[in-house]
């Protein structure tokens, strides 16, 4: 017998702009890939696979660390449901719903400086400070 699950939303494969300034952002929680599986737990409890889509870059290795360090840091839980259909569901705990106000701040100051930040990519690195004459 199936479990009625709640109707929701589909990820939008086109979620994340392959030119998206997240990683510009100047610090992390966790890895890489940590904010953008916060903002796609966003909306409520995803599966795995629902993840993948708009994380298309992402290997199901560097997916999995990551949900696992942050279901460790206390960011994301993970939910087991049994029964004939099994799966695992992921979802934002409060600390990690928390984080969303300060991911949104730091995306609006990562669009404020786009153009700061990727001409500071593209300079070539200086070498040692040499001392004056």
């Amino acid at each position: 017998m199936k479990t009625p699950q709640t109707e929701r939303t589909p990820l939008d494969p086109e979620m994340f702009d392959p030119v998206c300034p997240s990683a510009l952002v100047p610090f992390r929680v966790g890895d890489k890939w940590a904010a953008l599986i916060l903002r796609c737990l966003e909306d409520g409890p995803r599966r795995f696979s629902e993840l993948k889509v708009p994380l298309r870059g992402v290997t199901a290795k560097s997916l999995t660390q990551s949900l696992r360090r942050l279901e460790q840091g206390g960011f994301v839980a993970r939910q087991e449901h049994g029964g004939a259909e099994r799966r695992v569901e992921y979802a934002l705990t409060p600390l990690g719903r928390g984080l969303l106000g300060q991911l949104d701040a730091a995306c609006q100051w990562t669009q404020e400086h786009w153009d700061e930040l990727l001409d500071a990519q593209e300079a070539p690195l200086s070498g040692p400070a040499q001392p004056g004459p």
